[in-house]
């Protein structure tokens, strides 16, 4: 028997037949669907899926492409998706992956705003909402913990953080010049004391044996249209600016530059070149702009947007679009009689904005990377920014909390049902490992019931 078995799984397994457009068209929808658990969630179901179960790509390509999406701005998990789907089937391919990663989300977001600007002030959907944000506060903390306890690793690190955390919270200097300096430490420090800027890293755990060849295997030959040449760079790039020159354009020929959905395409254009560190750390430069300078929306309204865009698949960045629908309904931009169409068209030039960058990087970057099939390493500046990334969140921790806890300012009474929220929802994540959608609609459920029998 046991030679029968020896003999069979002798036999070589055949690479996957080849992926049309339908079924990757199919695949990425399903995805967007179920996209929930934040990047590291969605990279270890498209690892799962693609890796082990479809075998579409090897693992050794998978982490390849892996490894430069993280070194980009931009959410990693929704860039990987777009690499991939480059790969099979072209530009296109690419787009069609990127774009399904999101789309679900984004509409899902534009139902949930809606819901909240016409029906917030209803008992029970503000109960619900006075129970999520504590829920929140909760999350960001423990998402500082998670990646503190990962780069963290020497006192050089931790002074970096802090710097950070006072710089934002405290000296409220602006996000760019905070990640600037970091990046800047990285750099002159790496070349004096490199041993002070190596982290744990982020290394993916071991894979599962591979069941057979996978159709990108790690000796597959580049497909022709992933082949590196300084003409298609030049194109890739010129049509990428181009693309986002004519919608500047555009914008300002029909509204003008002072307009809001014209400021919203410049500032979230920024913020898309600046989220490095994922969507935790770029939140306190959207809190900044969007809140503080633009008064698109309130504090209190972003500390809900977050709190639904942890309910929703898709990368948590997503939440910017929950930004630009509040911010189009409230400034009345096509009118006071039409808020819901200026809603919607605010949060799809956000939400535009914010991800053309990230497809712009991967058509442009992803025919050297796969030229290269070297492994990309994170350099001094890049830890020294992770490292101010920490700080960042936890400064975002901490807005969020000053407004949750003490909603009427620090002379007010405390929130104390808010507080024991938050506890419990910290107690649930770091004791009982729950998943953040249970912790989110558990605290909302508890602020709904306490609200209505308060």
């Amino acid at each position: 028997m046991d030679h029968n078995r020896n003999i069979e799984s002798s036999h070589p397994v055949a690479a996957p037949a080849p992926v049309t457009l339908a079924q990757a068209f199919r695949y990425w929808l399903r995805l967007g669907l179920i996209s929930f658990g934040g990047p590291a969630g969605q990279i270890a179901i498209m690892h799962h899926e693609l890796v082990e179960q479809k075998r579409w790509i090897s693992e050794n390509r998978f982490l390849h492409a892996l490894n430069y999406c993280m070194v980009l701005p931009g959410p990693e998990a929704q860039q990987l998706a777009t690499y991939l789907g480059w790969l099979m089937h072209r530009t296109w391919g690419g787009i069609l992956a990127g774009g399904l990663f999101v789309l679900p989300s984004f509409f899902i977001l534009v139902a949930l705003a809606w819901v909240y600007m016409a029906y917030g002030n209803v008992p029970a959907v503000a109960g619900m909402l006075y129970g999520m944000k504590p829920a929140v506060v909760a999350i960001v903390l423990f998402a500082c913990y998670r990646i503190g306890a990962r780069t963290l690793v020497n006192r050089l690190l931790w002074g970096i953080a802090l710097f950070a955390f006072i710089a934002i919270f405290v000296i409220e200097l602006p996000f760019p010049f905070v990640v600037l300096t970091a990046g800047l430490t990285g750099f002159v420090g790496g070349k004096f004391s490199p041993a002070q800027f190596r982290t744990r890293g982020n290394q993916a755990s071991a894979a599962l044996p591979a069941s057979g060849p996978a159709l990108f295997d790690d000796d597959t030959p580049t497909p022709p249209h992933a082949r590196f040449s300084w003409a298609r760079l030049v194109r890739v790039a010129s049509a990428g600016v181009a693309i986002w020159l004519g919608t500047m354009a555009a914008l300002v020929a029909g509204y003008g530059w002072d307009n809001t959905f014209t400021q919203m395409g410049w500032f979230f254009t920024k913020a898309a070149l600046l989220t490095f560190g994922g969507a935790y750390a770029v939140l306190p430069y959207v809190y900044q702009g969007a809140v503080e300078h633009y008064h698109w929306l309130t504090a209190a309204q972003m500390i809900d947007g977050l709190a639904l865009g942890e309910t929703t698949p898709g990368p948590l960045i997503m939440v910017v679009t929950f930004v630009g629908f509040v911010g189009g309904w409230v400034q009345h931009v096509s009118g006071a009689e039409a808020p819901f169409a200026a809603a919607v068209l605010a949060a799809t030039v956000v939400t535009f904005f914010t991800f053309l960058p990230s497809f712009i990087f991967i058509f442009l970057g992803g025919p050297f990377i796969e030229t290269t099939h070297g492994n990309l390493k994170f350099t001094a500046p890049l830890t020294a920014i992770t490292a101010a990334v920490v700080g960042v969140i936890a400064s975002l921790a901490a807005f969020f909390a000053w407004h949750v806890f003490w909603p009427r300012g620090i002379a007010g009474p405390v929130e104390w049902p808010a507080v024991v929220l938050a506890a419990a929802g910290l107690l649930a994540l770091f004791r009982f490992r729950a998943g953040m959608i249970p912790v989110i609609f558990a605290s909302g459920a508890m602020g709904m019931a306490w609200r209505l029998l308060a």
